[in-house]
């Protein structure tokens, strides 16, 4: 994306947990507390565990090489695996990754990874509740014209509009407990689902490693099980969803001949001086109809062939972080323009 688009369609404070640096951080989290639960129960040797923890504190991947190594792998964590080893020396290099397949570390080290993000989206929703409801303190009074399909329909208040934009950011912000513990789940199955090299130890190491990194152990094995990624797209939507109805109604509002809305803030034209756009108004209902239509790639990312799918699970690698960033985007231009906000309706 052009970097003169940053500022409009990227959320930066989002960017970090999404980068490079976040997500091999992530990896080498799970990496350590797979070794420390793994020699809790036995399964490598407690030096093993200890020296792979020291060492990873100073490790630093060659992504370069990483980049070449995941063209031809298809995935980053055999190289990092073997980078990691390396690294590590021997002989405990050699219980580096023990059991795991990269898809145990890189679907859990985007649990760890979500987990701030969700604490990031959770408090700019409650601040969206929060400048709404100031709103409607201070404009829900006021006159407005009610519409249906776009035509002058009965009178209303301000503030019946702006309850309906309050609820719908409100049922967003509720909704997301359930996709925050659907999500927030650690991954170990090993290469086919079936956890052999752990044997009858899978369940304390999972028990292990869940309580070092703060996340819940699933009850099913969810390499080919993706509906919790599918439920999170759909959350992503709805959130977006909800502001980009918002930023269409303030357009709307804006509109010249209309005017029952009066905003500090707004875009000019290059070729009109007069104009003043609805910019980010007409951008949240961008990142809405954006999002929406990412769902259904989530949805086709749902077919797994066997036990794994090297396709389906791609997809989501290059969608989700596109709706996650839509959602944090689309959060920060929603505050702004409430923020924005100097008028709604007339006064009686």
């Amino acid at each position: 994306m052009a970097g003169y688009l940053d500022f409009l369609l990227d959320d930066a404070e989002l960017g970090v947990f999404l980068s490079a640096e976040a997500d091999l951080a992530a990896m080498l989290k799970v990496e350590v507390a797979l070794a420390r639960g793994c020699a809790e129960c036995g399964l490598i040797p407690a030096d093993a565990a200890q020296v792979i923890d020291m060492t990873a504190a100073d490790f630093r991947a060659d992504v370069d090489k990483l980049a070449k190594d995941t063209l031809r792998d298809g995935i980053v964590v055999a190289g990092l695996v073997r980078q990691l080893r390396d690294h590590v020396g021997e002989p405990h290099g050699q219980h580096v990754h023990f059991g795991a397949t990269s898809q145990d570390i890189i679907d859990t080290a985007l649990a760890l990874r979500l987990r701030d993000i969700f604490e990031l989206f959770d408090a700019r929703l409650t601040s969206l509740i929060a400048v709404l409801g100031e709103l409607e303190g201070r404009f829900g009074a006021n006159r407005l014209t009610g519409r249906t399909r776009m035509q002058a329909a009965i009178p209303i208040t301000a503030g019946d509009r702006l309850a309906v934009w309050r609820a719908s950011v409100e049922r967003a912000q509720a909704a997301l407990e359930p996709i925050r513990a659907a999500n927030l789940i650690l991954s170990l199955a090993g290469p086919a689902g079936t956890s052999d090299k752990f044997g009858g130890q899978i369940g304390a190491v999972r028990a292990a490693m869940a309580g070092q990194l703060g996340l819940s152990v699933p009850d099913y094995v969810p390499h080919a099980a993706r509906d919790r990624i599918a439920l999170l797209g759909g959350w992503l939507s709805q959130v977006t969803g909800a502001l980009g109805k918002i930023g269409q109604d303030v357009a709307l509002m804006a509109q010249n001949e209309i005017g029952e809305i009066a905003l500090s803030a707004s875009g000019g034209s290059s070729a009109m001086a007069h104009k003043q756009n609805p910019v980010l108004p007409e951008v949240l209902v961008t990142l809405a109809r954006f999002n929406a239509v990412q769902v259904s790639g989530l949805h086709q990312a749902l077919v797994h062939e066997q036990e794994r799918s090297g396709a389906a699970w791609t997809l989501e690698w290059m969608i989700l972080p596109q709706m996650l960033n839509a959602t944090g985007t689309a959060l920060n231009h929603a505050q702004a323009m409430l923020d924005a906000i100097q008028r709604i309706g007339e006064p009686d």
